[in-house]
């Protein structure tokens, strides 16, 4: 398919009257609405005659109020067949779950007494963080790691737990799948 001169001004004269490139493209026959959206690109055509939403703004429905917390609403079912559905009793204030602790932050001093700031690390020291970033306190654990690790013996067990005994701590907090 071709643009001709004629088919132009045609696609011109329907999108200035507002139809949809859809709508044109049914209308010029053997093109993609596609094709009328980048020949209108192409063309530099932006407005059009009537826009394609109402200029009026739409009312908004009223809210309904919601029932008061600790109160039961009934739902009525429709009907299927020559079975009737009974209505269901629907409690509106579940209990609510209490949430998890926050777990306190860690306050843990160097295995061997030895600490490091950041410009003594290396790969045979500990690189556990000890303390508030940002604070003069702040270092590193310092003492020999785990071979293959970043951290020492003690802070490997803190690190790399297994997922066992995290999936135990969840259950025992409340957390985990079994908890109601």
């Amino acid at each position: 398919m071709t643009w001709t001169d004629e088919r132009v001004e045609h696609l011109k004269q329907l999108w200035s009257d507002g139809l949809s490139a859809s709508q044109i493209a049914s209308k010029l026959g053997g093109i993609t609405r596609n094709a009328v959206i980048g020949k209108v690109h192409r063309l530099g055509l932006s407005g059009r005659g009537s826009p394609s939403r109402t200029s009026r703004p739409r009312s908004r429905k009223p809210r309904q109020s919601a029932p008061a917390a600790g109160t039961a609403t009934v739902t009525q079912f429709p009907t299927a067949g020559a079975t009737a559905l009974k209505p269901e009793v629907q409690a509106q204030a579940a209990p609510q779950a209490r949430p998890a602790p926050k777990p306190s932050p860690v306050r843990e001093v160097a295995p061997s007494g030895k600490r490091v700031d950041i410009l003594h690390l290396s790969e045979r020291t500990c690189r556990w963080p000890i303390g508030e970033p940002g604070s003069e306190e702040f270092c590193f654990c310092g003492a020999m790691p785990k071979a293959g690790l970043p951290y020492c013996d003690h802070h490997a067990r803190i690190a790399y737990q297994p997922i066992q005994d995290r999936r135990r701590q969840k259950r025992a907090v409340g957390g985990g799948r079994g908890a109601a």
